[in-house]
């Protein structure tokens, strides 16, 4: 039973279910994520890219064995060497028969807490880490409009985690939850901030905090994965439901502080509660988002697995455009790129069991 003390009281009484949200690394957990894919071929060639995790990180996150099955000619286990991203890539003929291919992987996963009143000893960054994590990406820039927003509001910052926590705040008062945007958004930050539309969802939000992070000298990421279980503390929003997560698909962030290294924080989430967590939408001054929004400045929970912090993904043998981010399933009909936020006419689901053995 992993339901803490505190959440079980908080469960127990009506409209208190998700007043407590105070994630603690715990203790590993193991799941097993499927991904089935059976596309119609009608007389054309396919091709299918399946991600699977890549992020090794010890305190929270342990990609583990990867098997898969498929009818394809050909097929292997690829890794982007500029990214690091992982997927297995599948090539199929022309022909009539669906392409058929299940990939399965294993990964262990803890929650994470970063006591940020006490510095701690860390591997600082190498050179190349800096640079990549500062840098702008296709829609991440980290020039223009965005570094005039970023500075103004760290104007005055004495330090990092000040600059940090004032850019959480602003992505957290100023933004939205847009429940009309498709898949989890496309991260344009440049274009939200232009037109003043600070509405999306997570590759949106937590894009528009990495990207201010970046253009305030901070290296920050973003982190492309699945949820994979319920809450352990009664937040229904911030959950898989059930093994169905064909769309659970979830981006978070992390920022490389100075005393810290690196810190998870989740804003995204914190607007997915005020919109999602209760029949009504919620306040800022609302218990269940007061807790979340403490929270997700330093910790998240372990019911998430990590793919990648992949950013403008090379997809190889791909005919189509490279990606902004890959945290989908990928495939393409005789050329033509399918659409991978439409699951049952790209034609895949995905499911994930926790191991409790």
């Amino acid at each position: 039973m992993r339901l803490g003390t505190a959440a079980l009281l908080a469960s127990a009484l009506p409209g208190c279910g998700s007043a407590s949200y105070a994630p603690k690394p715990d203790g590993w957990r193991r799941f097993r994520v499927t991904t089935r894919v059976a596309i119609p071929r009608e007389g054309a060639a396919v091709q299918a890219w399946v991600p699977v995790p890549a992020v090794s990180e010890p305190g929270w996150m342990r990609p583990g064995e990867m098997v898969w099955r498929t009818d394809a000619a050909q097929a292997a286990l690829k890794t982007d060497a500029r990214t690091g991203a992982r997927f297995v890539h599948a090539v199929w003929p022309a022909g009539d028969a669906p392409a058929t291919l299940e990939v399965t992987s294993m990964a262990a996963t803890q929650s994470r807490s970063v006591d940020l009143t006490q510095p701690r000893p860390h591997p600082p960054l190498s050179p190349a880490e800096r640079s990549r994590f500062t840098a702008p990406t296709r829609l991440i820039p980290t020039d223009g409009i965005v570094a005039q927003t970023a500075a103004a509001i760290t104007a005055g910052a004495r330090s990092d985690l000040e600059k940090a926590r004032r850019i959480y705040d602003w992505v957290v008062e100023k933004t939205a939850r847009n429940p009309e945007t498709r898949g989890c958004g496309l991260g344009d930050i440049a274009s939200m901030l232009m037109m003043g539309d600070l509405t999306g969802k997570c590759a949106d939000l937590n894009a528009l905090y990495v990207g201010l992070a970046r253009a305030s000298g901070l290296p920050a990421r973003d982190v492309y994965g699945l949820r994979v279980a319920p809450s352990d503390f009664g937040y229904d929003s911030l959950g898989a439901g059930s093994s169905d997560v064909t769309g659970a698909q979830h981006c978070r962030a992390e920022v490389f502080l100075s005393d810290f290294g690196w810190v998870p924080v989740d804003p995204a989430d914190v607007r997915k509660v005020m919109l999602e967590e209760e029949a009504r939408a919620l306040h800022l001054r609302d218990p269940q988002v007061r807790a979340a929004r403490s929270a997700l400045f330093g910790a998240w929970e372990g019911n998430w697995v990590a793919y990648n912090f992949a950013h403008d993904v090379n997809l190889p043998g791909a005919d189509g455009a490279d990606l902004p981010f890959l945290m989908y399933p990928q495939a393409e009909t005789g050329g033509e790129r399918r659409d991978p936020l439409d699951p049952d006419g790209f034609a895949y689901t995905i499911e994930a069991r926790e191991n409790r053995s």
